[in-house]
């Protein structure tokens, strides 16, 4: 006959397990809808790509070309057109990489998954052994302590899962502040360009803004994985960077025939989206902390009754 204290440790054990497999089955449907919206993304990119090498190959050659020598032109748009061509090319193979690293996720979501197909029908089982256990004791307690005992690995649970979606927010939030360091040193050198500072400045400027790009690339992974944290707490949230979908800094900022100023005024104007995301996540993460204090208090409190009747 299966022992009281042997039937409550496989009892915790299982509530783990079914815990676990509903945390995951939230994440995998937050995985599944970032997938979704990629491939999405993708084929728009590809389309913008065919688009911007078609205008490359129109000003190498033919009547296009043609036109734009007899104007002086021609060298000038050319440049331009190469450059955009880059940046498509750019955005594209960047927006492939967060692809498969989010069905790299989905794929390790999907083999705990399967580990845990049957943790949910165990546990129903364990109740339902420790509550005929229970009839048979007499104990006036006994229900009592069961559902506090249900309570308490309830809030436990919760404290995990607002501590796990508050340390996403904070990697999120460090690789902001990497992208915001690299644009306000990009803005820094465009302030310089403005003043004269020439081919150097221009050389600095861009290659700021291409680490601001990569940078990007890995803020934007880290939202990914704070936003699919945030649905596991009930919080639904999509952060994006500026044009994170259709337009990266480089398609921003590679044009290097736009005038500084315009350029100046772009980078603090894509700072500022960056810092208003920032601005964000840490919001977020202020609420999160005070929810964990709330649901402290709560797990303190059972603690205390259940002592309380333990020792009744």
């Amino acid at each position: 006959m299966t022992s009281s204290s042997d039937l409550d440790e496989r009892l915790r054990a299982a509530a783990a397990r079914t815990h676990r497999a509903d945390h995951l089955r939230r994440q995998h449907a937050a995985t599944a809808e970032q997938i979704k919206q990629a491939h999405h993304t993708l084929t728009g990119l590809e389309k913008d790509l065919s688009k911007e090498e078609a205008d490359v190959t129109r000003l190498e050659g033919g009547l296009t070309a043609l036109l734009a020598r007899l104007v002086s032109q021609r060298e000038v748009r050319l440049e331009r057109e190469r450059a955009e061509a880059e940046a498509a090319r750019q955005r594209l193979d960047g927006h492939r990489v967060r692809l498969a690293q989010i069905e790299a996720d989905a794929r390790a979501i999907e083999a705990e998954l399967a580990g845990l197909a049957t943790a949910s029908e165990e546990y129903e089982t364990l109740l339902a052994q420790k509550e005929r256990q229970l009839l048979a004791g007499g104990d006036s307690r006994a229900s009592e302590l069961t559902d506090l005992g249900a309570a308490l690995d309830g809030v436990s649970a919760q404290l995990r899962e607002h501590a796990e979606a508050y340390r996403a927010g904070q990697a999120a939030l460090q690789a902001l502040n990497q992208v915001l360091g690299y644009l306000g040193s990009a803005k820094g050198a465009s302030t310089w360009d403005l003043l004269g500072g020439g081919l150097i400045a221009d050389a600095v400027e861009h290659n700021r803004l291409r680490s601001a790009d990569e940078a990007a690339w890995h803020a934007q992974r880290a939202l990914d994985v704070f936003s699919r944290e945030l649905a596991d707490v009930g919080v639904s949230a999509r952060p994006r960077l500026p044009e994170v979908d259709t337009r990266w800094f480089v398609d921003t900022f590679f044009d290097n025939i736009i005038t500084d100023v315009m350029k100046h005024q772009r980078i603090e104007n894509t700072r500022a989206e960056v810092e208003r995301t920032a601005q964000w996540v840490q919001k977020v993460g202020t609420q999160l902390r005070h929810r964990d204090a709330e649901l402290s208090r709560e797990r303190a409190r059972l603690l205390a009754k259940r002592e309380e009747l333990l020792r009744g």
